[in-house]
This record gives structure tokens, C-alpha cells and sequence, in this order.
């Protein structure tokens, strides 16, 4: 993987992954909308504009939100899908789109695990049922799975996967990647963070098993590295992986949960550069770096609070990265990739705000906004004149 040096703005210089160049490093984070009212995986009109409009606004990456590989992968019924060729058909009409405003396009290919099958994060769903947590089986909801059948706090139990279910999962995540690729996408992200399966997999919080999937960093790290190897192997484009860098369990977690003295600890950000090493062999180009998700923890948030954490696995496990949270002004997400602490910045909520931010960053950090690093669309050009 080569990264182009930047000339004027380190945010808005290239980055080349493979074949592809994206234009400046400013992205939009995969963003759950929740928003698929028949409950068939089709993305919609509303994906397309959502989607769009950050491609218009001068982002060098859009990520679509996280899709699932099959039905029981969606967080809620309301979620995107590529588990088949009509959602496929659907997300080429959004791809064509952001890439006539010279944006790359990007999709998070997700199975959510234990953390499937709830209601939409306003509660309701165009079923008319409501309600928090685990949608019921009768109301449009369906069985979970996990390593462990530990259940997410406040969540139905899920089944732990056996061999077979665990071969379709990396099956699923292969062949919507390849679905993905047809439907014109520049490159796919493989979510293992936020407490969904794979994250489920990594931490021993969640995976108690003691077969070759538990145990040691290696038995935990095997789905994730299997599916690496399974999507490199059917795609070409280049691969992102994102990962949880900590599970933010501390010692009153650990001893208010019964761990205090069992050895047992969360996932972390030495454990996260290990493994990103590891998945960049297997065929991974770049990592995205959140945090947390797993478990209902506490988490002290500020401006760029996981900036560290994306610098720790670039430094300790010689990777590229690109950092997120709480990242909302020019001159801080310039110096994020300024001074090494990451290769490129996600945004999510300050793109929500403004889907134009990146527009605004190049105007405040005096880049020339009708130029290739932006793109600003010829009909926008007055307002920055």
C-alpha cells in the first residue's frame, strides 16, 4: 500500500490503497439509519440522499452504513443488506451517484451477533411494534447467535455458533463482498467492532469457548483472519477492518461482573495491534480504529478521545489506520494526520450536522476548493468564492 505525501494540507493531500486513490483523507464513518421500512435489506431513496450528499460535500470516502451479510446479521429488521442480488441492484444506484461527485464509495459489511434482531434506535418500526431491546420473535424478530451464548446486557440469549455456523459466516461475508465489488463499490470494510460477532469473537468477555475459536489471542482471532483471507480471496479492491481498540472494562467493572479474580480481562489496544498485524498479512490494507461497544461500560468522552488508540495500533502494530470520535474541526483533523497519529479521519455526527464539512475544512485551512483534493460541485462554487 503506498500513501501519497501531502503538498499543501495533509487532510486534503491523496491516499493510495492498492489501485484506488482516494482524493483527500476527510471520510464519513458508516452510519446506521435504520431506515429500510419493508424489512428486506433494499436500501432506499432516503440512502441515496443521505449518501449523496457527502459525496457532494467534498468527502474523499463515503461508507455506507453497516450492511449485513445475511438476514440474521442486521441489528434491526430495518437495516441494509447483500445477501442477495436485489440489494445488490438497489446499492449500485447509490454507488453510480457518489461516484459522478468524485467521491470513493465504501460499504461496512456487518453480522451484529448477539447485539441482532432490536428495535430501530427510535424504538418503533413500520410494523407498528415498539419497544427497546430484543424484538420478540413474533413481532418480526429472530434467534441470535454468538461465540458464547452470553447474552448483551438487556438482550435475549443468543445460541453459540457451531463449526457449520461458523464456515457460513465467513461464506457470507465472502459473497457479499463479491456482491458488493459487482455493485460497483471501490473497497469494503469488515466490521469487527462495537460489539457485534466478530468483536464478540475477539474479547473473552463475550467468547468463553474452548474450542479452536477461544481461548488464546491466536483461537479468538481465527474468524476474523479466515474471513480476511476468504474476501481477499473473491475481491481485488482494497480491504478495511474496523476494530474496537478497547472494550473500556476497568476493575469496578470487572468486579461488579464476578471477573475480579478470574483472570479474564476486556479487549485492548496491544491486543488490537497484534491482531490488525496479523489480518494485514491475511490480505487487510487499512484499520479503522473506534472503540467500546461490547459491553455496557463506562466511557469518558471528549474532542478526539480515540485518537490514542488509533495511534497505539498504527505505532505497535506498523499499520495503517484512520482515526474517529469526536472529531468535528479543520485545524484537528488536520493534525491528526499531520503529525502521524493517523493515515486519514472518519467523521460521523459532523458530517450528520453538515454533510458540506468537508467543503468547510478546505475553505479554513485556505485549500483550494474547486480542485481534485475536494471537488466541489460546480453548481456550490459562488459560496466559496
Amino acid at each position: 500500500m503506498g500513501l501519497t505525501d501531502c503538498v499543501t494540507s495533509a487532510l486534503f493531500s491523496p491516499l493510495s490503497i492498492r489501485s484506488l486513490t482516494l482524493r483527500n483523507r476527510l471520510w464519513v464513518s458508516p452510519l446506521c439509519q435504520y431506515s429500510v421500512t419493508a424489512a428486506d435489506g433494499v436500501p432506499t431513496d432516503w440512502h441515496l440522499v443521505h449518501l449523496g450528499s457527502f459525496a457532494a460535500g467534498g468527502a474523499g470516502l463515503v461508507m455506507a452504513e453497516a450492511t449485513a451479510v445475511n438476514p440474521e446479521g442486521r441489528i434491526s429488521p430495518h437495516d441494509t443488506g447483500i445477501w442477495n442480488d436485489a440489494q445488490a441492484e438497489a446499492w449500485s444506484r447509490v454507488v453510480d451517484f457518489i461516484h459522478t461527485q468524485g467521491a470513493a464509495a465504501g460499504i461496512q459489511l456487518a453480522h451484529a451477533g448477539r447485539k441482532a434482531s432490536v428495535f430501530p434506535e427510535w424504538g418503533a418500526m413500520a410494523n407498528g411494534a415498539s419497544g427497546h431491546g430484543t424484538v420478540p420473535i413474533e413481532q418480526g424478530g429472530w434467534q441470535t447467535v454468538s461465540a458464547s451464548a452470553i447474552a448483551f446486557e438487556g438482550y435475549a440469549e443468543p445460541g453459540a455458533l457451531d463449526a457449520a455456523g461458523i464456515q457460513d459466516v465467513v461464506v457470507a461475508f465472502a459473497d457479499s463482498a463479491r456482491r458488493s465489488v459487482a455493485a460497483g463499490f471501490d473497497l469494503v470494510e469488515i466490521h469487527a467492532a462495537h460489539g457485534y460477532l466478530l468483536h464478540q469473537f475477539l474479547s473473552p468477555l463475550s467468547n468463553t469457548r474452548d474450542d479452536e475459536w477461544g481461548g488464546s489471542l491466536e483461537n479468538r482471532a481465527r474468524l476474523l483472519l479466515d474471513i480476511v483471507r476468504a474476501v481477499r480471496a473473491v475481491v481485488d479492491v482494497p480491504i478495511l477492518v474496523r476494530f474496537s481498540a478497547t472494550d473500556w472494562v476497568d476493575d469496578d467493572w470487572l468486579e461488579s461482573h464476578g471477573l475480579a479474580d478470574s483472570g479474564v480481562a476486556g479487549w485492548n489496544e496491544h491486543d488490537t495491534a497484534t491482531v490488525a498485524a496479523w489480518a494485514q498479512d491475511a490480505g487487510a490494507d487499512l484499520f479503522d480504529i473506534s472503540t467500546g461497544g461490547l459491553v455496557r461500560a463506562r466511557i469518558e468522552v471528549g474532542p478526539g478521545y480515540q485518537v490514542p488508540f488509533a495511534e497505539t495500533v498504527r505505532r505497535e502494530g506498523d499499520v495503517p489506520v484512520n482515526a474517529v470520535g469526536l472529531i468535528t474541526e479543520a485545524a484537528q483533523a488536520e493534525a491528526i494526520v499531520a503529525t502521524g497519529q493517523a493515515d486519514a479521519v472518519m467523521m460521523g455526527r459532523e458530517f450528520m450536522r453538515d454533510p458540506h464539512a468537508a467543503l468547510r475544512f478546505a475553505r479554513e485551512l485556505g485549500v483550494e476548493v474547486d480542485r481534485a483534493p475536494v471537488g466541489t460541485p460546480p453548481q456550490y462554487l459562488r459560496a466559496y468564492r
